[in-house]
């Protein structure tokens, strides 16, 4: 077995034991589930991507994607890219600046540390022991908070393969990717314990037809977001990660609209666990850009290459 497989297989184990809904119900409500952090640091998961833990930015980015799958209400993605890019080894988050702050920041409250990036100067800053300003929740009732920045902090400039825009856009696009998966797996199990006229209502063509469209929309959004992992560090880098930022997005609307219709009225209830993962994706697939922001990203890039080499460049990876 290989590393990645293993560290997918340890994840899966883990995040099934600890992400029931009502850990997810309780995250709602502002608590943290410390247990569910030590178990991640006793795996040694905080650390993945960085050189010392021997593992490579697509270990920390296949992690990231069971992350989604199982909506685990940490800041895990922040706390992992965090760690990539200064090391440490605590809990920490990531947030834009914008208004002389720092915004939309995942669990600030609970955070010791908070990276700012500067999106316009392409550059990342660590603050330490951060100031929580204001406290919020997105959609999904995850915390998004805003955090202030000091007036002096080192800022640190990334090359342009690592914008961190982008890198931060890739890490909501695999959460997606995962979370898209695990609608597919509600909307085929209910399709199939459901019964109505005598039958499983999978037996029915409009059903199957449904199913099928939402499966090759989850299929599309993680080969999208592959390809924007196997980019990491290449000029092809911004491209790739608005190409699956963009592709994501779009799947979100639609694996959300035709599982919710399978489900019908049952699956707008609270009691039931489809609403956990669709509130997610209609939440992240705004954040750090979304389609039209990636789409004008790409096109521009494309526009710039001229008319001549743009096939040569979609059709290979030069």
């Amino acid at each position: 077995m290989d590393t990645r497989q293993l560290i997918v297989d340890t994840a899966q184990k883990m995040f099934g034991d600890f992400c029931d809904k009502q850990q997810l119900d309780a995250a709602e409500t502002g608590v943290l589930p410390d247990s569910l952090w030590q178990a991640v640091v006793e795996n040694g998961f905080d650390q993945l991507g960085t050189a010392a833990s021997g593992t490579t930015p697509a270990d920390m980015f296949a992690f990231i994607q069971e992350c989604g799958r199982y909506a685990v209400p940490l800041p895990m993605a922040e706390t992992l890219i965090a760690n990539y890019w200064f090391g440490g080894q605590e809990l920490s988050s990531i947030g834009e600046v914008a208004d002389g702050a720092v915004v939309d920041v995942p669990w600030g409250r609970a955070c010791g540390s908070v990276v700012a990036v500067d999106a316009a100067a392409g550059t990342v800053s660590k603050i330490s022991q951060p100031q929580v300003v204001s406290q919020s929740a997105n959609m999904a009732g995850e915390p998004r908070d805003i955090v202030a920045l000091p007036q002096a902090v080192d800022a640190t400039t990334l090359t342009p393969e690592d914008d961190p825009y982008a890198v931060l856009a890739l890490t909501r696009a695999s959460l997606m990717a995962g979370c898209l998966q695990t609608i597919l797996d509600l909307g085929i199990q209910f399709a199939t314990e459901r019964n109505q006229f005598g039958r499983s209502i999978s037996k029915f063509q409009a059903i199957q037809h449904s199913l099928a469209v939402v499966a090759a929309e989850v299929a599309a959004a993680k080969r999208s977001v592959d390809a924007g992992v196997d980019a990491m560090g290449d000029p092809r880098f911004v491209p790739e990660v608005a190409a699956a930022k963009a592709r994501v997005g779009e799947a979100a609307g639609v694996v959300a609209e035709q599982v919710h219709q399978i489900h019908g009225a049952m699956g707008f209830t609270h009691e039931h666990r489809l609403h956990h993962y669709t509130r997610r994706v209609w939440s992240w697939r705004d954040e750090w850009g979304g389609e039209f922001y990636w789409q004008a990203r790409l096109g521009s890039h494309l526009a710039q290459l001229g008319a001549d080499a743009v096939w040569g460049y979609i059709a290979t990876r030069n």
